[in-house]
């Protein structure tokens, strides 16, 4: 039965994949009544922790966005592109890398998306190089991030095992692992594919009129002199906002230690708590209208965020719970030899979940069940990102779209595309690294003397690097 109840469950993720957005959750609440009524099989537990983070965190975030802080913020990432040009390649992923980890989500890359193509094309750097690093970059910066859905689920998680695993200990190993990894990918990007004045498709492209008139079209590219760099508002709710994160990260850390968090109050709880309040501070001295903060994007996706863990998750709950003896029998010796092999589990949960936070929710209890240490866990985090496999993700079509010059593209083949190499090298490479930091086989200080020396070949390499500027003509 536990095969036909996953045939149910792949029924579902491959339905939603159709639809997208909210469908993964409405029909996953379908598929607990299918399970309930039909298999006669008691509903598993709703990850109900998990969504009041998600909640908390996205409430605060949005209220941010409210504000006009996250456009602030991304006016000063333009500022430093536009100013270091030649190596957008570099800067570029950099920027949407932490614009995900501070704000928590990874659709703020869409406002820099069209500033990346404008100053890469007018460089003459192929567009593709740094569109693709930077999209795969963004996503990566989710496990990194202190505030993202995929935090809440690891700390709601290790407080439902009865875990004492803090908020530091998973940043201590996500931040440098994904940081790592997405250097190592925009390395690769840097002499990937044809330079534009040797592509013969992009050359024969250009003597269409229409498409040289597209190319060179100003009205996507962002206009800087309308950014909120002087607004009050803006920089006090970013103020505000920067300095809740900074809170929040040295409650996780050292709250217990210190006697900040009373008795029996956990990390979690105290994480939703403390991002309303951020929130709430943030309302009251810029006095947003709290009309504008419901109709943000970052309230849109994290509502859309919430509502996909509670169906999947729960469904996914429901199957887990009621085959739990036969699942750990099936996969227990193999789990016990090779424990890393549950990151292979989860990158291939991911390919078909379009959510790192709804992969964790399923896969974590399940780890936790199998017996896998907490540090290995941990250290695999980064393999639960693998939807740019398929290249259907949001964030993914809108670098193709915004690429006038073609060159971000999916292939003939579909998997032919140009974000499945970055990505793969990306996540491979953060895995094996958190992998290692975790378990205590990569020590912290030699993955900083590391990447110290790797910055220093790179940027050496770069500064030999000449691009011209580039003339459509």
């Amino acid at each position: 039965m536990f095969f036909v109840h996953m045939m149910l469950l792949l029924a579902v993720i491959f339905i939603g994949i159709r639809y997208g957005g909210i469908a993964f959750g409405l029909l996953g609440g379908l598929g607990v009544s299918i399970l309930s009524f039909v298999f006669g099989i008691a509903p598993g537990k709703p990850p109900i922790g998990v969504m009041l983070i998600i909640l908390a965190v996205v409430a605060a975030s949005a209220t941010l966005e409210a504000t006009g802080g996250l456009k602030l913020l991304v006016n000063y990432a333009e500022k430093l592109l536009r100013k270091h040009p030649s190596k957008i390649v570099f800067l570029g992923p950099l920027c949407t890398y932490c614009l995900t980890v501070m704000v928590g989500t990874g659709h703020s890359v869409y406002p820099l998306l069209p500033v990346i193509y404008d100053v890469s094309i007018k460089r003459g750097i192929r567009p593709e190089r740094p569109m693709a690093i930077s999209t795969v970059a963004s996503q990566m910066g989710i496990t990194a991030s202190p505030i993202a859905a995929a935090a809440a689920v690891v700390m709601a998680t290790a407080a439902t095992n009865n875990l004492d695993i803090s908020l530091g200990q998973v940043l201590m190993v996500t931040i440098p692992a994904t940081l790592t990894g997405v250097l190592i990918a925009a390395t690769w990007s840097l002499k990937r594919g044809k330079e534009l004045q040797h592509d013969q498709e992009f050359l024969q492209r250009c003597e269409d009129p229409q498409f040289k008139a597209q190319l060179i079209d100003k009205s996507e590219t962002p206009n800087t002199q309308n950014a909120p760099e002087n607004d009050k508002k803006a920089k006090m709710g970013l103020s505000v906002f920067l300095l809740g994160i900074l809170v929040v990260i040295c409650v996780a850390m050292f709250g217990k230690d210190i006697g900040l968090l009373p008795d029996g109050v956990k990390t979690s709880t105290a994480l939703q708590f403390l991002m309303l309040s951020v929130g709430a501070i943030i309302l009251l001295t810029t006095n947003v209208d709290p009309k504008k903060i419901v109709k943000t994007n970052v309230f849109v996706a994290g509502m859309s965020a919430v509502i996909i863990i509670f169906g999947i998750a729960w469904m996914s709950d429901t199957i887990i719970s009621f085959n739990k003896p036969y699942i750990i029998s099936l996969v227990e010796d193999v789990v016990k030899t090779h424990p890393w092999t549950f990151a292979i589990a989860m990158y291939v949960s991911s390919v078909f979940l379009k959510s790192q936070a709804a992969v964790l929710t399923i896969m974590l209890p399940l780890g936790f069940a199998l017996g896998i240490p907490a540090e290995v866990l941990i250290g695999v985090l980064p393999a639960c990102y693998a939807y740019y496999f398929f290249p259907f993700y949001p964030s993914d079509l809108a670098a193709i779209t915004f690429d006038r010059s073609g060159t971000t593209k999916i292939g003939k083949y579909v998997l032919n595309h140009s974000f499945l190499i970055p990505g793969f090298i990306g996540v491979f490479t953060a895995t094996c690294i958190g992998y290692a930091l975790s378990v205590g086989i990569l020590p912290i200080w030699l993955w900083g003397l590391g990447l110290c020396i790797l910055a220093f070949v790179v940027n050496s390499y770069m500064n030999r690097i000449k691009h011209e500027e580039f003339s459509i003509a």
